[in-house]
């Protein structure tokens, strides 16, 4: 099978960055001829604004760019990641004028969210979920804090929705998680049209030991990710277990200075991956304090592979992956104090805990590997393919 896959990179490398590139790279290794038609955010700093935005709308250079390439490669199938900004919504109707199935991948909520979290000043926000055109989102200027750039993304939302790009283009959505699911129809996309597919690890980083005697957080260091919870926790655990903090973002001189004054916390900065899954490995447990609607959260199957509990915000997909007293343990959200409690619970159960250990590499082992993923892979794009522009009405699988 030959697969064309599209994404625009972020500036920084971020999950979405990761997850395609290793779905590429799977792909490859089972035989498959992949291309990969990709714009990067770093060519924003280059573009006057006012032509960011209109290619936010709409493209043409990509548009022409994407279906010469289309021509040239003759793909089976298109697997869109990310479109946005730079690639837009043109891309959708390169791969139709060249008669090539689409399947998109929904990594966070763009489509009905501009700012894609449904989180707006530290808690979550769903004004914009069943609106037509997004405008309380420009009220509030959800997107990088800019009214101007809100509104933007509010109008290429509202009119690719109105003109049912989405709906009419895309063969198959992959969502990760039930919830997400659930959100993405509430907010008008059909049904008939999504299938499940969870998120993976390749290759396989292995069970590690878990005795580093710490805990352990990976991500982003910002409000959604629930970095003011989890510190405050800390500090109500004055000193019970140390605190490894891997990542960087805008919350980074708060959890550096939460780093000098509470005991215990080490702020560890960037990470590669292979430091990243040595952390998780010798870790007693990961901690997952988002306070948005993740959906899926791949640092959770990371540590899973690694044979690692996760202690996570019960809320969102990452409400699915854990399973309480078993792959790890659910606090209530933006609740410190009942993350502390769930914390001490743990150290206080050494037996428990490492029977957790077990369970979680069993589930990664039993979900989340290379081959279960490729195959099901494979099961999307054969579908995608047998629904090439029809209006055909297929069961949520």
């Amino acid at each position: 099978m030959r697969v064309l896959i599209v994404h625009n990179y972020y500036q920084q490398f971020g999950g979405e960055d990761q997850i395609f590139q290793t779905e590429a790279s799977l792909l490859e290794s089972q035989g498959h001829a992949v291309h990969r038609y990709t714009l990067h955010n770093n060519q924003i700093g280059e573009a006057v604004p006012i032509k960011t935005g209109m290619n936010t709308l709409w493209n043409f250079q990509s548009y022409r760019s994407l279906r010469s390439q289309i021509r040239e490669f003759k793909p089976d199938v298109t697997h869109f990641h990310n479109t946005f900004p730079l690639i837009s919504p043109a891309a959708y109707y390169a791969a139709r004028d060249e008669n090539v199935p689409v399947v998109q991948t929904l990594h966070n909520y763009r489509l009905l969210c501009p700012n894609g979290l449904f989180f707006r000043h530290g808690k979550v926000c769903e004004r914009c979920l069943e609106q037509p055109l997004p405008i309380s989102s420009v009220i509030h200027g959800c997107y990088r804090n800019s009214r101007v750039e809100t509104a933007a993304v509010a109008t290429m939302l509202g009119l690719h929705s109105s003109a049912g790009t989405w709906t009419r283009l895309v063969q198959v959505f992959i969502a990760y998680s039930q919830f997400a699911l659930n959100k993405f129809i509430q907010g008008g996309l059909p049904a008939e049209k999504f299938m499940f597919k969870t998120n993976f690890l390749h290759p396989d980083p292995g069970k590690g030991e878990g005795k580093g005697g710490y805990a352990l957080f990976v991500g982003r260091l910002s409000v959604e990710k629930g970095l003011g919870v989890m510190l405050q926790a800390w500090e109500h655990l004055n000193d019970k277990i140390p605190l490894k903090i891997v990542g960087d973002g805008p919350l980074a001189e708060l959890v550096a200075e939460a780093a000098n004054r509470v005991p215990g916390i080490e702020w560890l900065g960037r990470k590669s991956l292979p430091e990243v899954y040595e952390l998780m490995g010798n870790a007693a447990f990961l901690v997952f304090p988002s306070e948005w609607y993740e959906t899926f959260g791949r640092v959770a199957i990371e540590a899973f592979a690694r044979g690692t509990p996760v202690i996570a915000a019960n809320i969102g997909a990452i409400t699915e992956l854990v399973d309480p007293y078993r792959t790890g343990l659910h606090f209530n959200p933006s609740d410190s104090q009942d993350l502390a409690a769930k914390v001490e619970w743990a150290i206080s159960h050494p037996v428990e805990l490492a029977q957790m250990r077990q369970a979680a590499r069993d589930e990664f082992e039993a979900k989340y590997t290379a081959f279960t993923n490729y195959q099901r892979l494979l099961e999307i794009y054969q579908t995608a393919i047998s629904r090439r522009f029809s209006n055909s009405n297929v069961g949520v699988t």
